[in-house]
């Protein structure tokens, strides 16, 4: 029987955070979540806490650390997980390691793991693969047992300070004809940059390219300009072809 509760912070626009966080979990712990893509009212937390963010151009997207700084910490453990699309995580964990701790959290644990770029999904196609999804698994039974001793270490993580500049989004997604005017791109948004009065625009100003709103149009009417993709792939096959294994601080 699971004794160990832990509350999970997820921010997971298409999916493939959401799968690493869970694999983390497996059955080592007993999790509450908290979804990082809609609103969070303050909360105070009296359980240790895993924060599992996706890196965009080597930083965190910056609507998920607004809402993990409404998490307020008493001093218990945390556990700062990123994950990316298998070109370079930079400096998204170190960032993330001291958010949790200007949130008054220990980060005891930290790691990075890849996934499915969501511009280009042909690079790390398939990612997290079963040898990510053991990887994980094992390093949440890593992780129960370092909570369970109330082992309160602090790991290093890499990282520069300052971090690197936040990386300007070269386009938005485009709408086209096909859109039937149904809202949901706007609903699900977790920028807020789709007006739910036009849903056929995009405010550049708040897009991150999360590509959530890609992945939801029930009548594939979003998309990105072929050109920018076509230059980003190529861009990408150069830096990021090689696959990258998962790194763990315990």
């Amino acid at each position: 029987m699971n004794t160990l509760t832990l509350t999970q912070a997820v921010f997971s626009p298409t999916g493939g955070t959401q799968r690493v966080a869970d694999a983390i979990i497996g059955s080592a712990m007993n999790v509450n979540k908290i979804d990082l893509c809609t609103e969070v009212a303050p909360l105070p937390l009296f359980t240790p806490l895993m924060a599992v963010l996706p890196v965009y151009g080597g930083r965190l997207p910056v609507v998920a650390v607004e809402r993990l700084r409404r998490i307020k910490g008493q001093g218990q453990a945390a556990v700062a997980v990123v994950v990316y699309g298998n070109r370079a995580y930079e400096d998204a964990l170190l960032e993330l390691k001291n958010e949790l701790t200007a949130c008054g959290f220990t980060v005891v644990a930290a790691a990075a793991f890849v996934a499915e770029h969501s511009i280009v999904r042909s690079i790390a196609a398939a990612r997290p693969n079963a040898e990510d999804l053991a990887c994980a698994a094992e390093f949440g039974t890593k992780v129960a047992a370092k909570l369970e001793a109330d082992d309160m270490s602090v790991v290093t993580v890499p990282g520069n300070e300052p971090y690197k500049e936040l990386p300007k989004m070269p386009v938005v997604p485009q709408t086209t004809e096909a859109c039937g005017g149904c809202g949901r791109c706007a609903r699900l948004c977790p920028a807020g940059a789709i007006p739910a009065d036009a849903p056929h625009t995009t405010d550049a100003a708040k897009c991150m390219l999360c590509m959530r709103c890609i992945m939801v149009c029930p009548r594939r009417a979003r998309l990105l300009p072929a050109p920018v993709k076509e230059m980003m792939a190529q861009r990408l096959q150069a830096v990021a072809s090689e696959p990258k294994l998962p790194e763990l601080f315990i």
